[in-house]
């Protein structure tokens, strides 16, 4: 039996539940297409896996009616203070300090944990009569032709729509079948993450501690607690993840410091090799990619799922305005536009995040003099630190409809 939709979305993450929400209430009949069984998807257990969301992106879920359900676990993000050190030294005196306060329109971001974000996604998804999702379900073929594009699932059953996106990740299935090539590589990086309580409040405040190996982030969730994105080297994030929480704790501590008290584990580990990758297109035949799918960079500075929500609601707006005008939503000349319009802004990111990542994650006195210099020249100038700050939020380039006040 072959099932019709206007648009299928390979890929039940983040990106594609908010991509479906986006696209139903424009009107178009969605059909989701995700691996893994719901139970995963909803377990309400805290792991220690959070996202720091932009302000724009806040924006996106309280237009497409997310805020509300996530609005009281979400932690806003106040202040960022950059710094450059080793563990067990303390961070050098110049850094980068950025207040929301220097903001008109609110925080600059907000701190979600992964459980309450999925978990409102689903709800709401189910509330939405012209959305269906097809659990546990494996696409193994795509076959577009002039009219639509078919999808051959695992279980035997055919999906068709008159387009389908890719959200399946940075090894997505839908761009290899399409023939989508990639450009990256590795950076020799794992990311281990996690979330710790401590003794005393956090005030809002996200820390980004730069260290010879890679970066730790440390960045507050609700209560006394932060969640930890630690870049080390492979072999040193392996040993890392290898060891009880007791030896992990003591790893830990000369890096965290003590300026938030004495700290334990609350919740579980995470391990994530780091890369640079991006599609060399961004669709092609009834095919668009959105999210890691199209580009997956380090996260130096969190904007991984920020990008991807702004592929969201960049392509819900140019697929609306192509139905509008009459035009074949999957045909070229509307996947182009959205590919005009993301393709740039991605690719400069992505350049950002490899050339800040290489440019510190290394111990040359050299390279250390010329970037503490750097972030203290940034955090004298305020037009210069405005900039970054409306940049971290969110609010700079052109924005989609969805992400703007």
């Amino acid at each position: 039996m072959t099932v019709d939709h206007d648009i299928l979305i390979i890929g039940g993450g983040l990106n594609g539940p908010a991509l479906a929400l986006a696209l139903a209430q424009s009107g178009f009949a969605v059909g989701v297409v995700d691996a893994l069984p719901r139970d995963t998807r909803s377990d309400p257990e805290f792991d220690g896996r959070a996202y720091a969301l932009a302000l724009a992106s806040q924006r996106l879920l309280r237009n497409i009616g997310i805020w509300p359900a996530v609005v009281n676990h979400a932690q806003p993000m106040l202040e960022i203070k950059v710094t450059d050190g080793r563990a067990g030294e303390g961070p050098s005196p110049w850094m980068m300090h950025f207040d929301h306060a220097e903001l008109e329109e609110g925080p600059m971001g907000y701190m979600l944990e992964d459980r309450h974000l999925r978990r409102a996604f689903l709800d709401a998804m189910d509330a939405e009569p012209r959305i269906t999702t097809y659990t546990e379900e494996k696409v193994v073929a795509q076959s577009p032709d002039l009219s639509g594009v078919t999808l051959a699932l695992a279980s035997g059953q055919s999906l068709r729509a008159t387009l389908a996106v890719g959200c399946d990740g940075r090894k997505s299935g839908t761009a290899e079948r399409a023939g989508i090539t990639r450009t990256g590589w590795g950076y020799g990086q794992t990311a281990v993450v996690c979330a710790v309580a401590h003794e005393k409040p956090h005030h809002g405040i996200a820390h980004q501690f730069f260290m010879p190996a890679g970066p730790l982030a440390i960045l507050p969730v609700t209560g006394n607690r932060s969640s930890i994105v630690w870049s080390e080297t492979d072999s040193r994030a392996a040993e890392l993840a290898a060891m009880d929480d007791a030896a992990f704790l003591d790893a830990l501590r000369p890096a965290f410091g003590s300026f938030l008290g004495e700290i334990s584990l609350a919740g579980a580990r995470f391990t994530y090799p780091l890369n640079l990758t991006l599609a060399d297109s961004f669709y092609a035949d009834r095919i668009a990619l959105v999210g890691d799918a199209a580009h997956g960079m380090h996260p130096i500075a969190g904007q991984g799922l920020n990008a991807g929500l702004r592929d969201v609601a960049a392509l819900a707006e140019v697929l609306s305005e192509a139905r509008q005008r009459g035009e074949d939503i999957g045909s070229t000349a509307p996947l182009a536009r959205y590919q005009a319009w993301r393709r740039f802004d991605t690719a400069t990111l992505a350049t950002a995040t490899d050339t800040f990542n290489r440019l510190f994650s290394n111990d040359n006195p050299i390279l250390r003099t010329v970037r503490d210099l750097g972030m203290g020249m940034v955090n004298a100038m305020p037009g210069l630190r405005r900039n970054f700050i409306r940049e971290a939020a969110g609010l700079t380039g052109d924005l989609p409809r969805l992400m703007r006040g």
